[in-house]
This record gives structure tokens, C-alpha cells and sequence, in this order.
């Protein structure tokens, strides 16, 4: 009897073993499952941030929120870093490598947003500073420098560049934006000969120069002054824009870093007006409603100079004329069906014999910005001080040529400018050389990586550099960085 209670025990207690062996298995795979899940979802997580990352509008991202937080609040900042890596690979004085890079950095706060005033709706903030750095490729290369293959060496350095405000009526004569007035430390280059096809390429006489630079009055991003501009727009196919600056001589020297609030310090007698007005017709052409700027303007530099034969002047002058249009638009996508969607209620199947459900009117699709862009412009100057009477800079850009590619683009410019006939026959009698003509063609695609940053290869020919014919035709060869902070 005793042994088989003693049995009866043992069997007892190994089926206690055995059971709570088998609980701390289950609970030990229960644990590892746990364990693996975890580490399952932390990287699922950790993918899903970085493609948030990735697929998001700067490379800094929003902040934690913080960036979305000030945006809600009118307050925009942006930095951007934009790099040249050039190499003149034939022809012109050297065959050598240039770096040179810009950064940019910028905000814009709208004042109806930050104060919730419905009545200061229209008014808005900017301000921007920029630093350039790197030696670049242009003194290899020999070219003038409105020609030269980087824009990065203008005004060199940390330079402060705008502070103004801007008042855009939301509505006035029952038209929308019909008036804007702009006033401050500002640099009329952002305003007029607006043109941004043409700042897409590399060289300077596209992103900033325009052949306005060569004949002494500054037009680049490194001028600044006081003054601002107004413009109408009774029509939204017409605009009309004058503007009034301080004109300061030798404005854009990297000494003074965009600082010379109080004009030309030297000699303030020799600081002048700068006077600039533009008109023009901005159509949607056909039923894809193909965008076009027809402009043309006249700058007014009053500043005293000497003309090539020795005759002082107050003053020079310019005429340009303005026309880009989109000439083809890839097909928009088509719009999605109507769905069907229940109206409101009344607890009944079926009233007045209706079904509930109606179609919801379907939006319409955004136009495709892929296609065809040409840009053009053409300036005219006096030969008696102009050392570039004629310049004129033509080219086309395709944005989605490449299927699966549709934020990239490639684009094919051309630039040329004539010299004065009337310096050359100075120059000829006092035995310096003759500039006669310089020019540029230039091949770019941009590889859009993603919302926030481009690579771009770039091929620059550059015609007659300098002009006079003693320097060989250049090749440029290299590309172009881009980010978006």
C-alpha cells in the first residue's frame, strides 16, 4: 500500500515537473515572440521614419513639428546650398578644377497669419542673407565676367541682401491681386526680368548678369538698396511695374558685404536714382492653357560716367524685351471617377420615388507642369558706353522627358553679346585689343532625387572668351549640387 502511494507521488510530482516545464516553455516562447514582434516593429518603425524623411520637403525635416508649428503661424525659413564642381577640360587660359558654393538663407513671415488680423491679409515680410565661398573655376577659364561658368563668384563672402515688405491686395475693383506696392532695403534683379527658365543653367549671363551687368549697371544678387516698386494687374493676362531705388556706385563690392544702408560713403553727391519699368502680357494659350510672359522694360542707371570718347554722362540706359512660353504640355491625368455618396436622411428607404444616392461632383485634375518651355530675352544698350550694346540669351527646357522621370529636366541655352563698335575703334587707337563678340552654349539636365535635392551635369561651351580672340574656345565640363534645408 505504501508503495503505491509512493508511486501514486511520484507520478504526481512529475506530472507537476512536467507541467510547469511546459508553462515555462510556453512563457519563454510567449517572451520570444514578444522579443521578435518588438524588434519587428522598431524596424518597421525606423523605415517608416526614414521614408518619411526621404520622401519629405527638406532635409532637415519639420522639426520635431516645430517647422509645421511656425508655418501655421505665417513664418516660413528656408536655407538652400547650392555647389559647383567645374572643370575647364579644353581651351581657355588653364585646364584646371573649380569649386566654388552658395548658401542661402531666408524667411518670410505673413502678417495676417501671425496676428490673425483678417484685415492685414495681402501683407507679407522677407528678408534673406547669403554666403559665397570657393575659388571656382572662372580664372581658368579667361571668359568675362558675364560669361564666366560659375555665378557663384560675385559678390563673395557673408552678404546681407533684402529686407522689405510687400502688400498684395487680395481684391480691389472686384479683381483679385489687382494692386501690389513693395518697399525697402531691396533689389529690383527679384522683381523685374523675372525669368526663372533661365536660372536653371550654370553660367552666369543666364542665373544673373543678362548682359545688364557688362554695361555698368548692377544687376545680379549682389545689389542692394533702398526703394521699392508698385504694380497693377487689371487683367489676369496684363501687368504693369515701375520701380524707384537708390542707385549707389560700386554697390556690389564684396568689402562692404550688402551693409551700405547709408549709400556711397565716399562721395554721397555721387549717388544717384535707379529707375526701372516693365510691362507686359502673361496669356494661357489653347485649351491646355500654355503659360506666356510677352514683356518689355526700360532701366534707368543715374550715375555719372564717361563715355569711351571722353563725353561725361549722368546717366545710362537700357531696353530689353521679354518672351518665354510653354509650346507644348504633356497630357494632365485623368480625372477620377464620380462616386457615389448618400445624401442626408430621413430614416426611409425609398422618398418620392429617389434613390439617396447621387453621383459627387468629381474635381477637376491640376494641369501636368511637364513639357516644353522656351525663354528669351534681348537687350539694347548706347554704343558710346554700353560696352555691350546687344546681348540676347535664348533656350528651351523639358521638364519629364525621361518616362519615371517626371521632376527632372533638361534644358539647351544660348548667349551672345555684341561689343561696342565705337569702344573697338578706341581701343584700335590706343593699341589695346578689340573685343568684338562673346557667347555660350550650354547643355544641363537635373536629376530631381527626391523634394529636397538635385544633381546636375552640365556641359558649357564658351565662345571667344573675353572677346578678343586671344583666348581659345572653352570646354566646362562638371555639375551642380543642390539641397534644401
Amino acid at each position: 500500500m505504501k508503495r503505491k502511494k509512493t508511486l501514486f507521488a511520484a507520478i504526481a510530482v512529475a506530472t507537476a515537473a512536467v507541467g510547469l516545464s511546459s508553462s515555462a516553455a510556453l512563457a519563454q516562447s510567449g517572451e520570444n515572440k514578444s522579443v521578435i514582434s518588438t524588434s519587428s516593429n522598431s524596424i518597421s518603425d525606423s523605415k517608416s521614419l526614414l521614408a518619411e524623411w526621404w520622401n519629405g520637403k527638406y532635409a532637415t525635416g519639420n522639426w520635431f513639428g516645430v517647422r509645421d508649428t511656425l508655418e501655421e503661424h505665417g513664418l516660413k525659413l528656408g536655407v538652400e546650398w547650392k555647389a559647383n564642381f567645374l572643370w575647364n577640360v579644353d581651351g581657355g587660359l588653364e585646364q584646371r578644377f573649380g569649386y566654388d558654393d552658395e548658401w542661402k538663407f531666408k524667411g518670410t513671415l505673413d502678417v495676417a497669419k501671425l496676428t490673425g488680423w483678417e484685415a492685414l491679409e495681402g501683407l507679407s515680410l522677407y528678408s534673406d542673407i547669403r554666403y559665397r565661398g570657393g575659388a571656382g573655376v572662372n580664372k581658368w577659364v579667361g571668359a568675362s565676367s558675364n560669361f564666366a561658368p560659375s555665378t557663384f563668384q560675385g559678390g563673395r563672402l557673408w552678404r546681407f541682401q533684402n529686407a522689405y515688405a510687400t502688400y498684395t491686395t487680395p481684391e480691389l475693383f472686384g479683381i483679385k491681386k489687382f494692386l501690389t506696392l513693395s518697399g525697402g532695403w531691396q533689389n529690383p534683379t527679384d522683381i523685374f526680368i523675372n525669368q526663372p527658365l533661365s536660372k536653371f543653367f550654370l553660367n552666369n549671363t543666364y542665373t544673373s548678369g543678362k548682359g545688364i551687368s557688362a554695361n555698368g549697371i548692377p544687376w545680379g544678387g549682389s545689389y542692394g538698396a533702398w526703394g521699392g516698386y508698385g504694380k497693377i494687374s487689371p487683367a489676369d493676362w496684363f501687368y504693369a511695374q515701375s520701380g524707384l531705388y537708390l542707385a549707389i556706385p560700386n554697390a556690389t563690392n564684396t568689402s562692404n558685404h550688402g551693409l551700405n544702408f547709408a549709400g556711397y560713403q565716399i562721395d554721397p553727391e555721387l549717388n544717384g536714382l535707379y529707375w526701372l519699368t516693365e510691362a507686359g502680357f502673361t496669356p494661357k494659350i489653347g485649351s491646355s492653357k500654355l503659360p506666356g510672359k510677352y514683356a518689355a522694360g526700360f532701366i534707368y542707371w543715374g550715375v555719372e560716367n564717361t563715355g569711351f570718347r571722353g563725353t561725361p554722362y549722368d546717366q545710362r540706359t537700357l531696353v530689353y524685351f521679354q518672351v518665354d512660353q510653354q509650346l507644348f504640355r504633356e497630357p494632365s491625368p485623368e480625372a477620377p471617377a464620380p462616386v457615389l455618396g448618400k445624401g442626408p436622411s430621413d430614416g426611409k428607404s425609398v422618398a418620392d420615388g429617389k434613390d439617396f444616392k447621387a453621383p459627387i461632383k468629381a474635381e477637376k485634375p491640376k494641369l501636368s507642369d511637364q513639357g516644353l518651355y522656351f525663354f528669351s530675352l534681348f537687350n539694347v544698350a548706347p554704343a558710346f558706353q554700353a560696352n555691350v550694346p546687344f546681348y540676347f540669351q535664348t533656350g528651351l527646357a523639358y521638364k519629364g522627358l525621361i518616362p519615371t522621370r517626371d521632376n527632372d529636366q533638361l534644358g539647351v541655352a544660348f548667349a551672345y553679346g555684341d561689343y561696342s563698335d565705337v569702344k573697338a575703334d578706341v581701343d584700335e587707337s590706343r593699341g589695346r585689343a578689340i573685343q568684338s563678340y562673346e557667347g555660350v552654349l550650354e547643355f544641363s539636365y537635373r536629376i530631381q532625387v527626391n523634394q529636397w535635392a538635385y544633381v546636375q551635369p552640365d556641359l558649357q561651351y564658351i565662345i571667344r572668351p573675353g572677346a578678343t580672340g586671344n583666348i581659345a574656345n572653352a570646354t566646362v565640363l562638371g555639375f551642380q549640387l543642390g539641397v534644401t534645408f
